[in-house]
């Protein structure tokens, strides 16, 4: 797997913690059946591409070695990645509606994920750069304690259900971490607030030092100190599975900044282009298959259509 052509050439490390699951994935057109998935599993290959990537999930008995080669081919270390014999992997089942506006969860199986507690290589805990997937927030203060020492630079994600069941160690988080990404309608869940910018002043106010607010096909939105950046999405035209977008474009984002080791304004703003025309890749087909195979030059071809749309 080759790196995007970025200077400098000594790209610092990503840490990724989050799950690694099988999916069965429903839309109009099409269906996938135990297919690749997981926060994990789409961040860590989207990061793969910018910089050395390192794995901290858990899977069952029913993980084959198959899996665990398609990360080794994109160069993750997966050192981390446990496996549990006493129970299978993680399974999500879901069903996406005409436009894929709207997503339905058919079946969840926690499986070994319901006790799973992070476990860091101690090879690990040098890692510059962190990416918390979209685990419970218990465990991603887990993974911040464990971490204090070093202070890596962090992105967290979450979801609808953590805010509703575990909002207060939410906002811990949500205070703890360098970089907040959360979607439009969680955004307001969280906060309260309806509108997008009220909301993204309101995130940095409950601790993060910037947010992201992502509104899927309409792009996303960066609040920060030093400014606001808004960015459209990449027009895609051939789209068929969103699932993990949203993943492929924090862990995408994670690698860029640390291929360059800068988390400034400017570079989290060159990052989200980056990002976004990596996780065009992904919901071009099911699971990971897109993302694994669109190789450098296309994704570098994405980011350079995206300037070319956006520049005056």
């Amino acid at each position: 797997m080759n790196r995007l052509s970025l200077s400098p050439a000594d790209p610092k490390p990503v840490l990724v913690v989050g799950s690694v699951a099988f999916d069965n994935i429903i839309t109009p057109f099409a269906s996938g059946e135990r297919i690749l998935g997981g926060s994990a599993s789409y961040a860590a290959l989207a990061a793969s591409y910018y910089a050395p990537a390192r794995l901290v999930g858990v899977v069952g008995h029913d993980f084959d070695q198959e899996h665990i080669d398609r990360f080794k081919a994109h160069g993750i270390d997966t050192e981390g990645l446990q496996r549990d014999e006493s129970g299978p992997t993680f399974f999500w089942k879901g069903q996406y509606h005409e436009n894929f506006n709207r997503r339905d969860t058919l079946d969840i199986q926690l499986n070994v994920f319901e006790t799973f507690r992070p476990e860091l290589p101690g090879s690990y805990k040098d890692s510059p750069f962190l990416m918390l997937g979209n685990i419970a927030p218990g465990l991603q203060l887990h993974v911040l304690d464990a971490l204090a020492d070093s202070k890596p630079y962090t992105l967290a994600d979450t979801i609808d259900l953590w805010i509703d069941i575990q909002k207060d160690e939410l906002l811990q988080v949500v205070s703890r971490v360098d970089l907040f990404v959360i979607n439009d309608s969680e955004s307001e869940q969280l906060t309260g607030e309806k509108n997008i910018i009220l909301a993204g002043q309101k995130l940095l106010e409950l601790g993060t030092q910037a947010a992201i607010i992502k509104k899927g096909e309409h792009g996303a939105y960066l609040f920060h100190p030093e400014g606001r950046f808004a960015l459209p999405a990449y027009p895609v035209t051939e789209l068929r599975d969103p699932t993990g977008a949203g993943d492929s474009f924090a862990g995408a984002l994670l690698g860029y900044l640390a291929a360059q080791d800068d988390t400034s304004f400017d570079a989290i703003r060159k990052a989200m282009v980056y990002a976004t025309a990596t996780a065009s890749m992904t919901v071009e087909d099911f699971s990971c298959d897109r993302l694994e195979s669109a190789g450098s030059e296309a994704i570098q071809a994405r980011f350079d259509e995206i300037l070319a749309m956006t520049q005056l």
